[in-house]
């Protein structure tokens, strides 16, 4: 088939129509890529509404989970904070999401993950590709953290058993002579969390340079092991890392309401 020359005008005028059509395109294309990006950016603000956290002041599990929600972004959930003088976390407003009766007490649209190291998983899984990334890409840096994390249900439960010996055990079973070897497990736990923070040398996390998923989880147990007088001096490596995570803006935003009203703390663990 024989098609007839092209004239100039007629050359322009389609040279014309095929750029506009070019720019059509480009600024259809720009045009989503602003509306993804500002879904993007909307969207843990909108996954966060859905959210519902159940927590009271100073429990280092509800810490844990506060922390992880700061870091992935999502700081518009609905926060529901509870009395335990008021033994409001037995209410049927916190039974209703967890039959244990305990906080923290998390609820995503219709699903439930009450345990604060399940919670916290969750959330780094659900919202990986924003926020800190919680969990490293490397196996051996992937290892140590995982190692480290559940160490630190080591350090809870040791803690624990000192600061809350009059709490959890009745008048009439205390011993000294247990509380004595309650402390004493303690100081071992305690140093062998100095030599970790020794070997990995200054001004790192605990399990690494990175800040990951194990200082979401363990951090709320020394600061609280710091608030019941804990001394820096006797334990310098703790004591740097307290002073470096209590700079972080996730700990500044989810930091123990009830601490911040009174800082002085207690002297439980002085001697220790």
């Amino acid at each position: 088939m024989h098609f007839p020359p092209l004239t100039r005008e007629r050359k322009n005028r389609r040279q014309k129509k095929n750029s506009t059509s070019v720019r059509v395109v480009h600024r259809q294309t720009a045009a989503k890529a602003c509306r993804k990006r500002d879904f993007e950016a909307l969207e843990p603000e909108i996954m966060a509404q859905d959210m519902t956290l159940l927590w009271g002041s100073g429990s280092p599990p509800c810490w844990r989970v506060m922390i992880a929600l700061e870091e992935k972004k999502l700081q518009g959930y609905n926060s529901v904070l509870l009395s335990f003088d008021k033994m409001e976390h037995k209410s049927q407003q916190v039974l209703d999401i967890n039959p244990r009766g305990q906080v923290p007490s998390f609820k995503h649209g219709d699903i439930i993950v009450n345990e604060s190291y399940a919670a916290c998983f969750y959330l780094e899984s659900r919202f990986k590709s924003q926020g800190t990334k919680l969990i490293p890409d490397g196996p051996e840096e992937q290892a140590l953290m995982y190692q480290r994390m559940f160490e630190g249900l080591s350090l809870y439960d040791k803690l624990g058993a000192v600061i809350f010996y009059d709490y959890y055990v009745p008048e009439g079973e205390r011993l000294e002579s247990a509380l004595k070897r309650n402390k004493e497990t303690l100081v071992t736990e305690l140093k062998l969390w100095e030599g970790y923070l020794e070997k990995l040398g200054s001004g790192s996390y605990l399990a690494g340079k990175a800040f990951t998923m194990t200082d979401v989880v363990v951090f709320p147990t020394v600061a609280t092991a710091f608030r019941f007088g804990l001394s820096a001096e006797r334990y310098p490596k703790l004591g740097a890392y307290h002073a470096l995570m209590k700079e972080r803006p996730s700990i500044k935003a989810s930091w123990p309401p009830h601490w911040l009203e009174n800082p002085k703390g207690q002297d439980t663990l002085k001697d220790i």
